[in-house]
Parts: C-alpha cells; structure tokens; sequence
C-alpha cells in the first residue's frame, strides 16, 4: 500500500531529489543547462493528494492520459490547498477527439497528436472554448517503429500532419514526441528522433521542443535534445494505483 502523510510527502522528496539529479548529470554530460529541460510528473493512476505534494516542492508540470482523472484531481486540488490552475496539465496519452473540448478548458499542452482529425477537434474546441490566454501547446507524437497500438503518425506523414498544425492559430507547434520502440537502444531511438526534429525545425523553427524520454530512459533522451521528459514510476514508485 501507499504510504500516506509525513511518509509519502518524505518518499516523494526523495525520488524527485534523484530526479533531478539525473536531469543535471545527463545535461552536464550533454553540455547544457539543466533548466532546459521541463520535468513533467506523470501522476496517471496517482491520488490527487501526490500532485499537491508536488506542487508544494517546485514541480508546476503535471502529465494525465486520461482525461477523466485528470479533471477529477483537478476538481479535488483545491480541497488540498492547491490552486490547480497555477499548474500547467499536460496530456500525455493517446487522445481521443470526442474529449477535445473537454482537454482544452484546462490543459496547457498535448502530447500526443497524431491525426489530422484531431487537429481539427483541437483547434475547433479551442475557438468553442474561448478565453484562453494563449494557444493549446501541441507535441506531434511520431512513430519510431510504425505500430499503430502505441500511437504516432508514420514517419511518412510526418511532415504533411505538422504543416497541418503550424496552419491552426489556435495551436501552438511546440514540435515532436515519441517512444521508443520496444527492445531498441534508446540512445540509437531518441538519435533518429532528433534527427527528425531537426528537420521540423528546418521548416518551423519555433517548433524548438522535444517531448522525450520517461522514467528508465530519460537520461538519453535529455543527451539527445530532449526538452521535456515524462516521468512518472521513478517519481511516484510503481504501487497499487488509485485510479484504474
């Protein structure tokens, strides 16, 4: 079982302290500067009581994949002493365009856009919403190993999916986000990922972000340009979730 109280508050402020020494040494052997790199806690299936540990320790990023749960944190935050709008939400998972107007009222970027579909549901929830200080931030999530269960546009319609992006107003192309593919290197995966950055860039150059790396990878992935890394078990221990 989770710990609870003083425990868990002490067990949290220790895997973030390893955390982010990880992040500093991957960036010193990287020759940059570890405030380049945007640590996101990924608190999928994780009581909204770890989020408000979090946020009380620096840590203002915060990763859901569904989006169910994440409004529901959302909605217990403030009972915690939290004002969940100082946070910024990032979608993390596979994404649905039936919950595009839903996301879009409280989360700050997408992670994982891989259609032209959801461009559309995205940009269009974003106008029907209205009020928001700043467009939707949008990672296009692309595909390393061209299986369709783990998400990612095909490298083929990679390009044509930016343009896409680049064309909404209401988004705002922060650049790509991958996985790598089951039993490769993540050194050789997150190199072809960043080569195909580069490219991107070539063509947009705001688009200077990478979504990349998680908990068992994340020092390649910062060695090879990551900007943003995902990182839930090494933060929050791998325990009997809250949600399902």
């Amino acid at each position: 079982m989770t710990p609870h109280g003083g425990e868990r508050d002490a067990e949290i402020v220790g895997a973030l302290g390893a955390v982010r020494a990880r992040i500093a040494r991957a960036c010193q052997d990287a020759g940059r500067d570890p405030q380049s790199v945007t640590l996101v806690a990924v608190t999928k299936t994780r009581p909204a009581s770890d989020v408000a540990v979090l946020a009380r320790l620096g840590v203002h990023d915060v990763g859901e994949s569904k989006d169910q749960e994440a409004r529901a944190k959302i909605a217990e935050l403030g009972d915690l002493g939290v004002d969940p709008a100082a946070l910024r939400w990032h979608v993390v998972g596979q994404l649905q365009s039936n919950k595009a107007r839903s996301v879009v009222s409280y989360a700050h970027a997408v992670h994982s856009l891989d259609r032209p579909k959801l461009v559309r549901a995205l940009a269009d929830a974003v106008d029907a919403a209205g009020g928001r200080d700043e467009p939707l931030h949008v990672f296009v999530q692309v595909s390393l190993d061209g299986d369709p269960q783990r998400g990612g546009v095909p490298q083929a319609g990679l390009a044509e999916l930016v343009d896409a992006v680049a064309a909404r107003p209401q988004l705002r192309l922060r650049g790509l986000m991958a996985v790598p593919p089951r039993g490769e290197d993540p050194q050789r995966a997150f190199a072809r990922l960043a080569e195909l950055a580069a490219g991107v860039r070539a063509d947009h150059p705001r688009a200077d972000a990478l979504s990349a790396g998680m908990s068992d990878d994340l020092d390649a992935a910062v060695r090879h340009g990551a900007t943003h890394v995902r990182v839930g078990s090494a933060l929050l221990g791998r325990r009997d979730p809250v949600f399902g």
